[in-house]
């Protein structure tokens, strides 16, 4: 009986094994910043959401807070709309991507398929933030719903619609009967 559920016991504990030692990792970086303000990987997201908001027609810069906030602003288009925090750089979204992919490993498109779903999930949530702070400017009476539902549903929308790539074309593919 064992056996029946052998493959499924080695998918779900390679995900596990993975998702533990990279969020371990994620946390080590981390703490390297704790008080010395927002974290590089969290800047340069927020600078390019910027970037995009300027293209849109939206004047924006950040403004860091202070060391202890671990924190910047978005100040757009006149006005303070929203914060950067660690959370919202989409890290740990990324690493329950990466660690479902690597989980269905199928060799050198595995890491290729990983690199270019990371490239996606980056572009989607720069976008996610930009348009946050645009509605945020625009509408602030749908900051809730925007910010609690809508623009979530972009990012985690985002890995769903990848893992169902994945699993669809590429980890469950049957090698000996593709040419058939």
């Amino acid at each position: 009986m064992f056996n029946d559920f052998k493959p499924v016991l080695k998918i779900l504990l390679r995900f596990i094994i993975i998702y533990v030692v990279m969020v371990f990792g994620y946390q080590y970086y981390l703490n390297h910043f704790h008080h010395l303000g927002l974290d590089p990987v969290s800047v340069w997201v927020a600078e390019q959401t910027v970037f995009v908001q300027n293209i849109l027609g939206y004047p924006s810069q950040i403004v860091h807070g202070t060391p202890e906030q671990e924190t910047a602003w978005f100040y757009v288009a006149g006005k303070y709309v929203s914060r950067m925090v660690e959370g919202c750089n989409a890290v740990s979204v990324m690493i329950l991507f990466l660690a479902f992919i690597f989980a269905f490993y199928k060799g050198v498109k595995t890491f290729v398929f990983a690199g270019l779903g990371l490239v996606f999930l980056h572009l989607m949530n720069v976008l996610r933030i930009a348009g946050l702070n645009i509605l945020l400017r625009e509408m602030p009476q749908y900051s809730k719903i925007g910010h609690d539902y809508f623009f979530p549903a972009i990012i985690y929308g985002s890995v769903v619609l990848l893992w169902l790539v994945w699993i669809k074309f590429f980890a469950l593919k049957d090698p000996h009967h593709e040419n058939a």
